[in-house]
């Protein structure tokens, strides 16, 4: 698997009065795209938002390998957690969809 190039993807339910904050945050230039940068491994950052359910956002976080988000989450754990920390009031509901391979 290693040299698998390969996405981890996230929904999110935003509350109302914070979706403006959380696209700057999660967005392809936000705090966790700045966090994220910190590793070589990283090939893109993509937020999408949902167009019939108020709201609803994806992310999209591309790595070169799963090893790079491996060690990229083992370096850099603590940085992470207190983002997440931060972040918690902005969102009614977060769920990890999965990691998914690029096909081609």
């Amino acid at each position: 698997m290693s040299g698998t190039r390969y996405c981890a993807v996230w929904e999110f339910q935003v509350e109302a009065e914070a979706v403006g904050e959380f696209e700057r945050i999660y967005g392809p230039t936000g705090l966790w795209a700045q966090l994220f940068r910190r590793s070589t491994a990283l090939l893109g950052t993509e937020l999408l938002r949902d167009c019939e359910r108020s709201g609803r956002y994806m992310t999209i976080d591309r790595w070169s390998s799963p090893d790079g988000l491996r060690e990229f989450k083992q370096a850099y754990a603590a940085a992470y957690a207190a983002l997440d920390t931060q972040c918690e009031r902005l969102t009614e509901a977060e769920k990890f969809i999965g990691n998914f391979e690029e096909t081609g």
